[in-house]
This record gives structure tokens, C-alpha cells and sequence, in this order.
């Protein structure tokens, strides 16, 4: 299978892309009721790229609320930062040619945060990731710490994993499916088929029981090259993350190590991107003489 990584939409954002989905997705995760008639607008940001990925979804509602949606599969401690740089890019494109240097004072939305987590590593319904978690301490200046920090973000963080959430899944049809679909892909794979094949079996058992049934029969190829590129990503991610931290624990790196692994990553992605699986990728590294510091 080949994909884009870079510009390749995830099957989450592919699914959550029209006006009503979104206010129906939005309701659901506030508990809250929104008219028919209010306004939807997606802004999301598909030329900022963030470690290689664009970010998921980004919408208006009424012009008066900035909503910004990531799907992870792992939880990123540092969401609040990332999101954060994010939000300024949406609303400079709100602003657009505003003077900010007027005397007369700008009106902007309100901003909202969600991560939505579907991995398999135990989680809690629900938890709030805040920017001001990642501030250093200010003790070894000899200065107070504030109680209230000059700038904050707060993340809500959801576990849309089946059997997680009761009343969101209740309002929200599409994000109850979805959740199904990824739980049986990992059903399979616990029986033991591959990745691919848990997927391809998924499509079959989600056409016969009416879960993303149009979807899947109108876009069913697409959505497993999205799904297999996403699922190749986080393994690829894995990998580096385990591959950096070895070679944080060597001292005197010689020179040029850095550059190395910059050539092996780079040439990682591209493999990835042909639609290699991450143990295909790393015999080819071995082959090429770049798979240095990638671990078994």
C-alpha cells in the first residue's frame, strides 16, 4: 500500500469532515445541544505540518467558538505546547489583514482543546493535560512560583475506546462505529492474522453489521491505506523514540552521528511512505547500511 505520509488525511479527520459530523461530534463531547442552523466552519490547517503530520481537525461555530480536535493513539504529554502552536496559526488566519496594531479592539472566538485516544495502553475516561504542567520551576531563581501562570491551555482528553464514555457514545453514532471498527482491526490481530489481514476481516465485519457501512463500500481501499499508513507511523515514531533514547545513554558520540540519523530517518520515512512494514523497513536499513541504532 502506498501513502502520502506527510499531507494523508487519518481516518479520523477523513470521517469528521463536513459541517454536520462536527456539530454532531462537538455536541456529543460537551453533553450540550447546538440548532441546526448555527454555523460550522472547518479551518483546519493542512499546510502546517507538526513532526511530519498535519493536525487533525479545526472548526468554527457561530464565529464565536475555536474548536481544535487531535486522534491519538498514544497519549503526548506535550499536547498542550503543540496545540498551543497550532491555535496561533487558526487564529492568525482568522485575524488575516485585521490591524492588530488599531486602537479599536479585535473580537476573536473562544478557544476549546480535545485529544481523543483509542490506543490500547489503559487510560481513564477522561483527563485535562495543562500547558503549565511543562513550565520549569522558578526555586533555583529565587523567585516565588505563581499561582496563576501568565498563559495556559487546557487539553480535555477522551477515551473513545469501546466501553469508554457511555453518553458520548451515545450522541455520537460515527465516533461509536469508528471506535468498533479499530477495536475489531485489534481483535483480529490478537487472533493472530496480520495487520493488513485484521484490517481487510474488519471491513468485512463492519460492511455485514451495518458499521460504516457506506463508508466503507463507497472508500473501503482508501480507508485502509489511511488506517495502514497511521498504524506504520506510530510503530515508526516508536521506533526513533527508542533509538534516540539508546544513543542518549552513549557517551562521546562521535562527530557526524547526528547527521547519520538524520540520512537513516529520512530514509526510514521513505520506505514507510511505499508502504513497508516497520520489519520490512528495518532489513532494508540493515541492507543499506543505514540501520544503525535501530533496535530489533
Amino acid at each position: 500500500m502506498k501513502a502520502n505520509i506527510k499531507f494523508k488525511n487519518s481516518v479520523f479527520s477523513y470521517l469528521f469532515s463536513d459541517p454536520d459530523t462536527l456539530r454532531e461530534l462537538y455536541c456529543a463531547l460537551k453533553g450540550v445541544t447546538l440548532p441546526d442552523d448555527i454555523p460550522v466552519v472547518i479551518n483546519t490547517l493542512e499546510d502546517v505540518l507538526f513532526m511530519d503530520r498535519i493536525n487533525d481537525i479545526s472548526f468554527e461555530i457561530g464565529g464565536k467558538l475555536v474548536v481544535l480536535i487531535e486522534h491519538q493513539s498514544t497519549i503526548n504529554p506535550n499536547m498542550a505546547l503543540r496545540l498551543l502552536m497550532y491555535v496561533a496559526r487558526v487564529y492568525e488566519k482568522i485575524v488575516g489583514n485585521r490591524n492588530l496594531y488599531s486602537v479599536k479592539k479585535l473580537s476573536v472566538p473562544q478557544p476549546e482543546f480535545f485529544v481523543l485516544y483509542n490506543g490500547k495502553a489503559p487510560f481513564p475516561d477522561e483527563q485535562t493535560i495543562k500547558l503549565s504542567d511543562l513550565f520549569m520551576g522558578m526555586e533555583t531563581l529565587g523567585l516565588p512560583e505563581k499561582l496563576t501562570p501568565a498563559l495556559e491551555l487546557e487539553v480535555k482528553v477522551l477515551n473513545i475506546n469501546e466501553g469508554k464514555n457511555g453518553a458520548i457514545a451515545e450522541k455520537c453514532a460515527l465516533l461509536t462505529q469508528y471506535s468498533t471498527f479499530v477495536g475489531k482491526v485489534r481483535d483480529f490481530e490478537k487472533e493472530g492474522y496480520t495487520r493488513e489481514e485484521s484490517m481487510k476481516k474488519a471491513v468485512v465485519y463492519c460492511r455485514n453489521h451495518d458499521i460504516l457501512k457506506e463508508l466503507l463500500a463507497k472508500n473501503g481501499s482508501e480507508v485502509l491505506n489511511m488506517l495502514m499508513t497511521e498504524w506504520n507511523w506510530d510503530d515508526a515514531k516508536q521506533v526513533w523514540f527508542e533509538e534516540g533514547r539508546e544513543e542518549g545513554r552513549e557517551e562521546g558520540r562521535e562527530e557526524g552521528r547526528e547527521e547519520e540519523r538524520k540520512e537513516s530517518h529520512d530514509y526510514f520515512l521513505k520506505l514507510l511512505a511505499q508502504g513497508l512494514s516497520v520489519d520490512e523497513i528495518k532489513q532494508q536499513l540493515v541492507i543499506s547500511g543505514q540501520g544503525k541504532g535501530v533496535r530489533d
